[in-house]
């Protein structure tokens, strides 16, 4: 078996992370907070909602300002097979472990947790996008005001959208 890897070590458009993570991107090690999975028969792909463990020293002023205090991405994996889904009650903390597979550019991808433990082999290249930040309610939950690195989503929302708001949640 051939050394794991880290999601972060994985991230083919890794600019928008830089700029809010001090020029770094967060290997995405440790436990995560998996708020959302999306399955989209195209690609086929999974996307998984996260919070990042820790906010970043170097956040953006106008995030510090306003009190925000988590930062939250999508991680979209490509070319998705054999999906396992054994657990799921969101939000679920979760370490995510990715490992290379036999030849070729495939990764077995396990997010495995309390409320969580889902697994799927696909393609070594991960994108992110969606890149926000939010207060993080009393109740751990993530609604409420949001601020988000594109400026597209930016003009878009202000919050985080609805579920079927697909434009959101099955495009980066």
């Amino acid at each position: 078996m051939r050394t794991p890897a880290t999601v972060g070590a994985l991230i083919a458009n890794g600019e928008v992370l830089r700029s809010v993570h001090g020029g770094t991107i967060p290997a995405f090690s440790g436990v995560v907070r998996v708020r959302s999975v999306n399955l989209n028969w195209r690609g086929p792909t999974v996307t998984l909602r996260v919070d990042l463990p820790d906010f970043p020293a170097s956040a953006p002023q106008e995030w510090v300002d306003a009190g925000l205090d988590t930062v939250q991405c999508h991680l979209q994996f490509l070319a998705v097979e054999n999906l396992s889904v054994r657990v799921w009650k969101p939000p679920a903390g979760a370490a995510i472990a990715v490992t290379p597979m036999g030849e070729g550019r495939r990764i077995r991808v396990e997010a495995v947790g309390d409320g969580v433990d889902l697994s799927f082999d696909s393609s070594d290249s991960v994108l992110v996008g969606h890149v926000s930040a939010f207060r993080m309610n009393s109740d751990g939950s993530d609604g409420g005001p949001r601020m988000f690195v594109n400026r597209i989503d930016t003009r878009r929302y202000d919050s985080l959208p609805d579920p079927w708001e697909a434009v959101h949640f099955e495009r980066l």
